[in-house]
Order: C-alpha cells, then sequence, then structure tokens
C-alpha cells in the first residue's frame, strides 16, 4: 500500500543532531508514513542504519561523503513511495506528534493542493523552542488550498523547505525544473521560495510541524564572495519566474519586499571585506531598481532611508547612516562599558606591546588542568615534541601552589605574571586540554591546540544549558568566545569527534589521532609494570584494583560511595585497592585518612600520572568516570559501579546508555559489586564480550602513535597522507597485564 507521506531526512551528521532526530522518529506513530534517510557519509549511515535496524518504517539511503543538500534531497525524494513528500535536513527536528499531524492534513487534502505550509519552532545553541513570526500569516491563510496570487503574503514565510510539504507528483512535474537547476539545487532558500511560484494551490496548517536548528555561524564554513553574490541571484531568478508566468501585481510586490529586506539584511550582519561589500552593494542596488514594481511605495522611516540609499547606489553614505545608528546605539548602552573595561586592564601595557611584536615561530606554550603541571595530553605532545622538533622551546603555564612540584628543568611561567603575558603574546604555540583563560588574545598567526582529557559521557559544553545543575556559573557566551580560539581539536574516537562538534561548534580542524597520553598503554613494557607496582608498594602475586570514582555535580564534596574498609576485607589479602579521587578535590581533606596505613587501601589521589596507576591495576572499577574509556586500551577488566545512574544521568545528562553498553560488568550495590570478584564474573566470557565491543568504539585512534601524528601535523606541518596510520583495534598489542609482567 501506497504510503500518504515520505519523511525524507538529508544530510550528514551534523553535531549530533541526526541521532536526536532520528530518536525521536522511532517514539512517533506514524503508520500511514514511511522514512527515507538519505544519509550523507559514514556517521550519517552508521546512525540511520542503528534505528533502522529496529524500525522497518524507516528505508537508509547511503551517501557519499560531500554529496551536497540538494542532490541528497534529490535522492531522497527518486527513492520515496509517498504520495506527498516532506524534507527534513539532518540538522533539524520534528516536534512530537508532527508526523501524524502532518500525514492526517494531506490525506485530506489529496490532489486538491501542491503544497501545505505548516508553522514551525525555531532553536539555537542558546535558545529552545522559540515560535515563529509565520504564525500571523498561517492563521489567516486558507486551510482547503488558493492560489498564490490570493494570499502573497505566504512568500513572507520564512524561506524554509521543511515547513513545506509538496505533492510527489508536483515535485517531480518537469514544468518545474527550475526548482532542481544545478545553480541553486542546494540553496534551499530558492527552492522553498521556488515551489510556492509554481504551486497551483497552497494550503495552510497553523500548526506548528517542525523544528528549525540554527547552527552557530562560527562552527560552519566562511561563506565566499560567490555565495553572496548568490543571494541577489537566487531572487532575480525568482523575479523572471514570475515574469515568465505573467504574474499579477501582488506577488512581484510581495517578493521584492522580500528580496531588499533580505539583502539589507545580509549587507547589514554579513562580515565582508570591503571589495566584497562593496561589490554586493552594487549589485544589490541595481537588482532593487529593476525589479521594482510600477508605483511601489517605500516604507516609511529609517527602513525607507535605507531602501532610498540602496537603489541610489550610495554606499558610502549607506556606511555613514549605518555608524551613526551604531553610535546612537552605543550611547544607550554606555552603563555596560564598565565591565568590558575590567578585560582592558587585565591586558596592560606589557601585553599590549608584546603582541604587536612578531610571534616567535619556535616557543610553544603548554597547560594542563587549569595551571596544576605537566600532564595529560600537552605532557605527552611536549615529550614527543622534545624529541622530534627540539628546536622548539617549551613553556609551561602553572599555578604558583604547583611550582615545586614541576620536573627538574621544566621552564614555567606563573599564570598572572608579566612574564606570563609576554610570553602567551609572543607564543606560536598554545597547547591545553582545557581553555586558557578569556582575556588571552588568539593571534591570526598563532596555533591553538585543544587536546581535551577525556572521551564524553556525560554532556558538555553547549549540551549542559538543559542541565542547570552541572551548569552553574557557566558563561556559554565566553566559553563560545574561547572556543572559536581552536585552530585543531583532538580526538580519541569518532564518538568524541562528534561530541565535540556539537558541544563545541566552532570552525575548528578535527584531528583523529588518538590521545597522546594513551600511548604509553602500548609502550610500557614488563619492567617498567614492575617498577610502577614496587613504588606503589603493591607485592608480586597480588591483585590491584584501581577505584576512580568521578565527581557528581549534585554533591558539595566527596565521600566514596563505598565501604572502602568492608570491601578490602570482602575480597581478601591478596587484593589491594587502589583509590583515586577526582581531582576537583584535590584541595580537600581526603575521606581515606583512616585507611592509608592498612595496606590493603592506598590513596592515590595525588598520585600522577594516572597512566602509572593504569598501567599498575589488574582492574578498574569506576562509575561514570572518562578514564573507562582510556582504561579500556590495555584490554584489562572494567567493571562499572553505578549505585546512582539515574540520578546522575538525569542531573548531568550523559551522551549513551552506559547501562547498556558497559565495558563489562555492572554492579548498582556494594553486595553485587564484591560478589562480581568473587566469583570470577570480572573477567569473564561475557565481560571480555562487553569489553571488546567497547573498545572497538571508543578505543578508535588510539594506537601509541597519536603524540607522534600531532606533532608532525601541528607542529612540522606534515600532510595528511604522511601521518603513520591508525592501526586497527584488534591488530594491535597492548602493555603486559601485571600477572604478565611477574611470569
Amino acid at each position: 500500500m501506497q504510503p500518504g507521506l515520505s519523511v525524507i531526512v538529508h544530510g550528514p551528521e551534523t553535531q549530533g543532531h541526526l541521532g536526536e532526530l532520528l530518536d525521536a522518529l522511532t517514539t512517533q506513530p506514524f503508520a500511514e508514513a514511511e522514512v527515507v534517510i538519505a544519509a550523507v557519509g559514514d556517521w550519517a549511515r552508521q546512525e540511520a542504519e542503528r534505528r533502522a535496524a529496529d524500525d522497518p518504517r524507516m528505508v537508509v539511503l547511503p551517501l557519499p561523503e560531500g554529496t551536497s543538500d540538494g542532490a541528497a534531497r534529490a535522492a531522497g525524494a527518486e527513492r520515496a513511495t509517498g504520495r506527498w513528500l516532506h524534507f527534513v535536513h539532518a540538522k533539524d527536528g520534528l516536534p512530537v506528534g508532527a508526523v501524524r499531524t502532518v500525514a492526517d492534513r494531506v490525506a485530506e487534502l489529496g490532489d486538491s493542493a501542491d503544497v501545505l505550509v505548516v508553522d514551525h519552532l525555531r532553536s539555537t545553541w542558546q535558545t529552545s523552542g522559540a515560535p515563529s513570526e509565520d504564525h500571523r500569516f498561517l492563521a489567516r491563510a486558507s486551510r482547503r488550498g488558493v492560489p498564490l496570487a490570493d494570499f502573497p503574503q505566504l512568500l513572507r514565510l520564512t524561506p524554509v523547505l521543511g515547513i513545506r510539504v509538496v505533492r510527489a507528483d508536483f515535485w517531480r512535474n518537469q514544468d518545474i525544473a527550475d526548482i532542481a537547476d544545478d545553480d541553486f539545487r542546494d540553496d534551499e532558500a530558492y527552492t522553498a521560495l521556488a515551489v510556492l511560484l509554481h504551486a497551483d494551490r497552497i494550503a495552510a496548517l497553523d500548526h506548528v510541524a517542525y523544528e528549525i536548528r540554527e547552527l552557530r555561524e562560527e562552527s560552519l564554513p566562511p561563506v565566499t564572495a560567490g555565495q553572496r553574490y548568490a543571494v541577489i541571484e537566487r531572487y532575480e531568478r525568482l523575479h523572471r519566474i514570475l515574469a515568465d508566468q505573467g504574474a499579477p501585481q501582488g506577488p512581484r510586490a510581495v517578493l521584492y519586499d522580500v528580496m531588499v529586506r533580505d539583502l539589507l539584511r545580509t549587507f547589514a550582519r554579513s562580515r565582508m571585506p570591503e571589495q566584497v561589500a562593496r561589490e554586493f552593494f552594487a549589485r544589490a542596488s541595481r537588482a532593487a531598481v529593476h525589479w521594482r514594481p510600477e508605483h511601489h511605495q517605500r516604507p516609511g522611516g529609517f527602513e525607507g532611508i535605507r531602501r532610498s540609499l540602496l537603489e541610489k547606489n550610495e554606499y558610502t553614505r549607506y556606511r555613514a547612516f549605518q555608524a551613526a545608528n551604531q553610535k546612537r546605539r552605543d550611547v544607550k548602552s554606555v552603563v555596560s562599558t564598565g565591565k568590558r573595561e575590567v578585560g582592558a586592564k587585565l591586558r596592560d601595557h606589557r601585553y599590549r606591546r608584546a603582541l604587536s611584536e612578531p610571534v616567535d615561530p619556535d616557543l610553544a606554550v603548554f597547560s594542563a588542568y587549569w595551571d596544576r603541571g605537566v600532564a595529560c595530553n600537552p605532557a605527552a605532545i611536549a615529550a614527543k615534541l622534545t624529541e622530534l622538533a627540539p628546536h622548539i622551546h617549551q613553556v609551561w603555564v602553572v599555578a604558583r601552589a604547583k611550582a615545586a612540584l614541576l620536573p627538574p628543568g621544566t621552564d614555567h611561567i606563573i599564570a598572572g605574571t608579566r612574564r606570563y603575558w609576554d610570553v602567551m603574546a609572543r607564543a606560536k604555540y598554545l597547547v591545553n586540554n582545557v581553555n586558557f583563560p578569556n582575556p588571552v588574545v588568539k593571534r591570526p598567526d598563532a596555533i591553538h591546540l585543544q587536546t581535551h582529557h577525556g572521551t564524553p559521557l556525560k554532556r558538555m559544553g553547549l549540551d549542559q544549558l538543559d542541565f542547570p545543575a552541572a551548569s552553574k556559573g557557566l558563561d556559554f557566551d565566553a566559553l563560545l568566545a574561547r572556543i572559536d580560539k581552536w585552530d585543531y581539536s583532538l580526538s580519541s574516537n569518532s564518538h568524541s569527534t562528534r561530541m565535540w562538534e556539537r558541544a563545541y561548534p566552532s570552525r575548528y580542524t578535527k584531528l583523529d589521532y588518538g590521545y597522546p597520553r594513551n600511548d604509553v598503554f602500548y609502550s610500557a613494557t614488563a619492567e617498567d609494570i614492575r617498577a610502577i607496582r614496587e613504588r606503589l608498594g603493591i607485592a608480586p602475586g597480588r591483585r590491584a584494583i584501581l577505584y576512580a570514582p568521578t565527581h557528581r555535580d549534585y554533591e558539595a564534596g566527596w565521600t566514596p560511595r563505598l565501604d572502602l574498609a568492608s570491601l578490602a576485607d570482602r575480597l581478601g589479602e591478596d587484593t589491594v585497592l587502589l583509590v583515586r579521587g577526582h581531582y576537583f578535590y584535590g584541595g580537600a581533606a581526603s575521606p581515606l585518612t583512616g585507611l592509608r596505613r592498612s595496606g590493603r587501601v592506598i590513596d592515590v589521589s595525588s598520585y600522577d600520572p594516572v597512566e602509572d596507576l593504569c598501567l599498575a591495576a589488574d582492574a578498574l572499577v569506576t562509575d561514570y568516570s572518562s578514564i573507562m574509556f582510556d582504561y579500556a586500551n590495555l584490554n584489562r577488566p572494567i567493571v562499572i559501579y553505578a549505585d546512582d545512574w539515574e540520578t546522575y544521568a538525569k542531573t548531568r545528562g550523559v551522551y549513551f546508555d552506559l547501562m547498556a553498553e558497559a565495558p563489562g560488568q555492572v554492579a548498582r550495590t556494594q553486595e553485587q559489586l564484591a560478589a562480581v570478584f568473587e566469583t570470577e564474573a570480572w573477567r569473564d566470557e561475557a565481560a571480555r564480550k562487553s569489553l571488546t565491543a567497547f573498545r572497538r568504539r571508543f578505543c578508535e585512534f588510539d594506537d601509541g602513535r597519536a603524540a607522534e601524528r600531532v606533532v608532525r601535523r601541528v607542529f612540522l606541518g606534515e600532510s595528511e597522507e604522511s601521518l603513520p596510520p591508525v592501526i586497527p583495534v584488534d591488530e594491535r598489542t597492548p602493555a603486559p597485564t601485571p600477572e604478565e609482567a611477574n611470569a
């Protein structure tokens, strides 16, 4: 039976939104509809196939990476079998019940209309579900369908194809070939307007049935001059369609108003180079004069002045008019200048002077964990840099209280000092696993490498907006300003790459190279492991279990969620518990003080590096800490202790269900945890199978050569093709286990 509606989801997996859209679709009843997923690229295909495997209503159409939006729409439409087509971009959303509502409405319409226009919501990185202004037009439009000439105000609707549902036969009709014209196939606004110009009858549904998600501009590729000029050509092409049709005055006047308003908005809000801006204005002026309908009246006020200056091609006067308006707005906001002055004081005269000096091509600044010292991915990169590019001088940023703990001979600067600002101004390379402070200026010829410090299970960055317990005190505007300074973002797996793209949207280059700090998990020898265990006081033959819980946003301090003394007694004399508190609690009194002398519970919260602890441990017990993703490289057992999973997931937000995709056994109580180790379930066949699947997904790029890839690409400028290829997970040999090391 032919479905009444085909929902055509098209495009790449962008910032994690396709997965959300498909998850929402799987929960909606739409027996009268089909979903065709024109999935662009491997990530989109994987997301689509995962959902389609459990939902026969979904059809997956894999498309090569780089397939344009227009080509993806065309491919999806060709595959679709429904009588009506609803194009949904992979980055957008469908509100609850939208599919059923649209399917019911087009069933009523049958062939009595060519296009159904619907209402929508609009979401950005900082707002969710804002109502549209289209409602005022839709409320007055006809439900049964009218010619555009009877209600030309429909041309003022937001020009997004997703809020136009089109009849399949109409879409495929050769009379509207202009819609698929190669020059404008990827211009969604053109297509959205063109379908209205070609339609015989247009019906309206005054009901929200689409969600437009606006991606942050800074996360998208820069707009070229040609793309700017194409906006003008878009409207000229549309006007020619109306002229060829002999359209009456109404649609032509409305389209003209829409064109001029859009061109002026584009000119005012887009950061174009001066030469491009002048040419855009001149072309827009010619279009405004050529297509102005006879007897058309300009609006009054500022808008009328703007249009008059545009039609006269008065570029210089228009810029002066803009500047005068900006000055007027600045006067009104003078109260807020005090906040900006605080930042200016931080960048004192010495810093500004240093910023005017040339960048030192052989100077690199490193920092980790808010200036705690030499650690994590930056430390591993620095070590490899010393080996491959010793001419580059390394300087570490460190807090004053941590300076005494630095390795001997480490050149360092104390945050906030005069030398700090001098070095930060001149450094070619800035490497950090968190962000540098807001006042640090990112010079155009400097390179900022963001290494991150974990694989995200919990929500990060902008994704914390909906979780106030996690985001309290976080300034998201300032966060975005820091993100925009990144040139490179490092990932250890595809999951991280996608989540960073979603949580930290900007134009940085993604480096799928692995985490350098994990290289040691493939290079450490049996001798190394024996030496680490000896330093920790672990006797040969004893089983060492590393317990490393994470921070909880809903807890003020750290209290171990396990009765460690009792657990140690239960596990016996041959087991040692290495207990690692989260670094957020580094300044607090340890709740483990009374257990330190037992010999079977060792507080290793202050021991660095944490990679040593992983190498020393026979098994890891953690809750939701990202240490599980790193430890999995060793292919040793992991047990998840999840006594408060539901609370954690609800308050912090998570990217996937750890209970369903755990790297080993899961215990919900201390009794269950003890039993896991008493019964050998911690390393049985089921645990090994779970760990194997987990490693393939989350240890994807970690193969022991991540630091080398980073140094060669970022510091030495080598091409992507010349870097060491990533060794497949199943072909790698991790460091020996403690048992193997003592054999």
